[in-house]
């Protein structure tokens, strides 16, 4: 009998959730209060999706990166908020629920540098849909 519990299974499930959805711990805000959302797509992978059942409630990053478009579903839970990281370029056309980013409720500090723009998120649930002209 070979033991199934082992280190490098859990190293897979935190690099997936981690890197792959984006999905980490706030190290100065521990205990989900605050959630970073930063998935970071690449190679032949075009999608991924994760839940995670946190104290405060589900908390999900599930994104489709394609030819010069990401589109991003996050649920943020009840009582905490989130900084999310989309990893697209500076000049790239951002909406959310089909808003320009910047004046989509919930949506505040957006800031854009050369490969990706950052903003912060209160609890709710956002479609972010990013497209841009020139390659990344």
């Amino acid at each position: 009998m070979n033991s199934f519990n082992h280190y490098a299974y859990g190293a897979i499930g935190a690099w997936l959730y981690g890197v792959v959805a984006g999905l980490e711990i706030d190290p100065e805000r521990p205990g989900y209060k605050h959630i970073l959302l930063q998935p970071r797509p690449g190679g032949s992978l075009a999608s991924a999706r994760a839940r995670l059942a946190s104290p405060h409630g589900e908390i999900v990053s599930a994104w489709r990166s394609g030819p010069r478009r990401f589109d991003w579903e996050i649920i943020v839970p009840a009582n905490t908020t989130a900084t999310a990281r989309l990893p697209v370029p500076v000049k790239a056309s951002i909406t959310e629920s089909g808003k320009p980013v910047e004046h989509a409720p919930g949506v505040t500090g957006i800031r854009r540098t050369k490969d990706a723009v950052t903003c912060q998120l209160v609890a709710g649930r956002y479609r972010f849909t990013a497209e841009w002209t020139e390659k990344k």
